[in-house]
């Protein structure tokens, strides 16, 4: 019976992309006419080469759209869930209906069920499925035995609030400590913005100090720094905050402390060094320079 079940999801499902996959899937597994599979979450997200949690959104999909149900009444083997395929059942049914009539020359169809909804669960055991065993409790009272006939089905989950999309699976939040400007951008959670609309939050303030950053290069000079980094970043791609971040951190350790004074200058003299002298002849000439500079108390 999985060929038809197949082929009814082929021809007829109004599925999409990993939904359709996931719906193929479970239809590969129907033993009978009723459409009854199981498979576990894992097993169909190794199927479909697809996350569990995209395989979860399909499910979900699947149920609202009425071409799925859980019986979460029932346990197939290694205790995966157990699904139904509703729509599938029931043109099989009448597809079979259909082939007896017309075998039996307009007679009623013998040996068909009436309605798919009707479970039989004997014939279920033979696959692994059986009914799932409650616990006894004492603060609930263990529910009756649903009957096999009117299985209900079962209501999907409340989706939680967020960003979620319908195509693509759910993804961690956003930081929340992080300034809501660096969030304008933010899709799913994680925030890309041009580095232009980047902005130094405190924790990257706290860390200009601690470094000493900001006593080397004083107020002019960090805002020197940042308007450079600006600059040569405007033309790259949006990123997240924390990638900006890291590399303002980089650009301003590397960053050069506004013009300090010449270490060479002697004061009545050339401040520049002598053309072709190393750094320590230098050193030594400035330093005669000032031995031979009057102090006002020679004899």
């Amino acid at each position: 019976m999985s060929s038809e079940a197949r082929e009814w999801v082929w021809e007829h499902s109004s599925s999409r992309g990993a939904a359709r996959l996931v719906l193929l899937s479970i239809a590969d597994r129907v033993a009978d006419e009723q459409c009854i599979s199981w498979a576990s979450l894992s097993s169909l997200a190794k199927r479909t080469r697809a996350s569990v949690s995209t395989v979860r959104e399909a499910i979900e999909r699947l149920l609202l759209a009425g071409e799925l149900e859980l019986l979460d009444d029932l346990v197939g083997p290694q205790r995966s869930t157990v699904y139904r395929m509703p729509v599938a059942a029931e043109a099989v049914a009448q597809a079979q209906r259909e082939q007896q009539e017309q075998e039996d020359s307009g007679t009623a169809a013998a040996g068909v069920p009436d309605s798919p909804a009707k479970l039989r669960l004997s014939a279920l055991r033979r696959y692994g499925i059986r009914p799932r065993e409650v616990p006894e409790s004492s603060a609930r009272v263990r529910k009756p035995a649903v009957p096999e006939t009117g299985r209900s089905r079962r209501k999907p989950a409340q989706r939680r609030t967020g960003h979620r999309h319908s195509d693509v699976p759910a993804t961690g939040t956003q930081n929340r400590s992080e300034p809501d400007l660096n969030r304008r951008y933010s899709s799913s959670g994680a925030a890309v913005l041009p580095a232009a609309e980047w902005q130094v939050d405190p924790a990257t303030h706290t860390w200009i100090r601690q470094q000493g950053h900001l006593d080397r290069l004083g107020e002019e000079g960090l805002c020197a720094a940042d308007a450079k980094w600006r600059a040569h970043r405007a033309a790259l791609k949006p990123r997240p905050a924390e990638a900006w971040a890291a590399d303002w951190r980089s650009w301003v350790a590397r960053e050069h402390a506004p013009s300090r004074p010449n270490l060479y200058a002697v004061p009545g003299k050339n401040a520049a060094a002598p053309g072709g002298m190393t750094r320590t002849e230098a050193h030594t000439a400035a330093l005669l320079a000032v031995l031979d500079e009057p102090t006002g108390t020679e004899g």
